[in-house]
């Protein structure tokens, strides 16, 4: 149940000392008219709540986050879909001085060699305000592409590549003389983070109504591997239920977005050809809604395997995992960790011809809204998964390494998938417990899951 903090209110949550108790009535709240609204309608036992009722589940947006996060109470047992300053990850510029700052410290504590497990970004500036040194990189690389995104928009609104500072220095007299807006300006310090940072929203559905006026610019990854000539990015699936202690469950199921038209370094205007988001593809004159622009990541994973043999795709693979596990690292120490909170991230993921893979974004709201009848179904699985995981019911014992689609693959440490406590002393047989783009027989491991539950409930103490 969820209250104004102002009124006086006994929570309803778990007392002290004792286990969760199992909940048979969730009422839940949502404004996201989407796969979203179809799995939570459907979800046994869960009834919906409109305007002020009170809630125990709330799926909300951003805007609700930053205007009433600070002001509701909550049970021990509500739940809310975003921690409250996600956009240290979410927000591209942050990601990247954060993910910026981690290598640094990482480099002090132990070493160069570990450090470099962070050099998975491209070369990013923040712009205007690092404007001169960008420029200094630039003159050391002339003749080199880069790519201008604004750092809290989606669906390709916005980006730009160039070659020529002319270019460069054009966006910067249209955005001269421009005083930040209510969303760039510093809150006060009783709403600031330790980072100092500032809040805005951060989705896949939701960036694109802000005024935006900070970008980054970005060393474009200018060899990307092609399949069919076409370019592609991954979207990969990360649910984080706490950050102290971090603990992160990936999801087996994601998928590669074509480009539609084939890839050339000639025409970097042409946005058909660089951006490979679903908003921008399907505007194409000739995009074809039945063949879409999009693999399942069991059918990639296959295909790579196919060209490049298992142990490089388990390489690869082992790389994003990396990535994933870094960059939650990179702002463990700065997201509020509330109790209440969680998280389902959409990571995007770009593969060069040498299958290195660059971390492009991180988006807080991923989009739920299905461009197929086979990426529906992908939503709605990932969705019934992330509601098992985040467990309203309280039906699991916290000690599963799998929930339906969902691998544990980090829980105040690195999981193995190998059953047992993991000895990590040599960390030389040690294999993570992520199973990305394999066989995802969901329905019949939560067949399994919730029978063992059952008869562990039914079996005397």
């Amino acid at each position: 149940m969820s209250r104004q903090k102002n009124q006086n209110s006994k929570g309803h949550g778990v007392s002290k000392g004792k286990e969760r108790e199992q909940r048979t009535l969730i009422r839940f709240k949502t404004t996201l008219m989407n796969t979203l609204m179809d799995v939570l309608r459907h979800r046994p036992g869960w009834v919906e709540v409109k305007d002020e009722g009170e809630w125990d589940f709330y799926w909300c947006d951003v805007s609700w986050l930053r205007e009433n996060f600070d002001h509701t109470y909550m049970d021990e047992h509500v739940r809310i879909s975003h921690f409250r300053n996600h956009y240290e990850l979410t927000r591209k510029n942050y990601m990247v001085k954060n993910l910026k700052r981690f290598r640094k410290h990482l480099e002090r504590e132990s070493g160069k060699t570990e450090a470099a497990k962070c050099d998975f970004f491209p070369k990013t500036f923040e712009m205007p305000c690092e404007y001169h040194l960008f420029v200094e990189e630039f003159r050391k690389n002339p003749g080199i592409t880069w790519i201008m995104k604004p750092v809290a928009r989606s669906q390709g609104k916005g980006i730009f590549l160039f070659r020529r500072l002319k270019d460069i220095m054009d966006w910067r007299k249209g955005t001269s003389g421009k005083k930040p807006t209510g969303v760039e300006t510093q809150p006060a310090r009783a709403n600031m983070n330790p980072s100092g940072s500032h809040d805005t929203r951060s989705s896949d559905d939701q960036k694109d109504d802000l005024p935006v006026e900070n970008y980054v610019a970005q060393r474009y990854v200018e060899n990307p591997y092609l399949i069919g000539g076409r370019k592609f990015d991954l979207r990969v699936y990360v649910l984080v239920m706490s950050y102290i202690p971090l603990r992160a469950w990936l999801y087996r199921d994601g998928f590669a977005r074509f480009s539609n038209t084939r890839f050339t370094l000639n025409s970097i205007d042409d946005h058909y050809v660089h951006l490979t988001n679903v908003a921008v593809q399907k505007t194409s004159p000739d995009y074809y809604l039945k063949k879409g622009c999009k693999w399942m990541l069991q059918r990639f994973r296959q295909y790579l395997a196919s060209k490049h043999g298992p142990k490089a795709v388990e390489t690869l693979f082992s790389d994003m995992d990396n990535i994933f596990i870094k960059s939650l690292q990179s702002v463990q120490k700065v997201i509020i960790s509330d109790k209440h909170c969680f998280e389902l991230y959409g990571y995007d993921i770009l593969i060069d011809q040498d299958l290195k893979p660059w971390l492009l974004e991180v988006n807080a709201s991923p989009s739920l809204t299905a461009s197929s009848q086979e990426d529906y179904e992908l939503k709605t699985c990932l969705l019934e998964d992330t509601l098992h995981v985040v467990d309203m019911e309280a039906r699991l014992t916290g000690k599963e390494k799998r929930v339906g689609g969902f691998d544990l693959m980090w829980n105040d440490g690195p999981v193995s998938r190998e059953e047992g406590p993991s000895d990590l002393s040599g960390m030389g047989n040690f294999v993570t417990n992520t199973h990305l783009g394999c066989d995802n027989d969901r329905k019949e491991q939560l067949r399994q899951l919730f029978r063992s539950l059952q008869a562990q409930k039914k079996a005397p103490s």
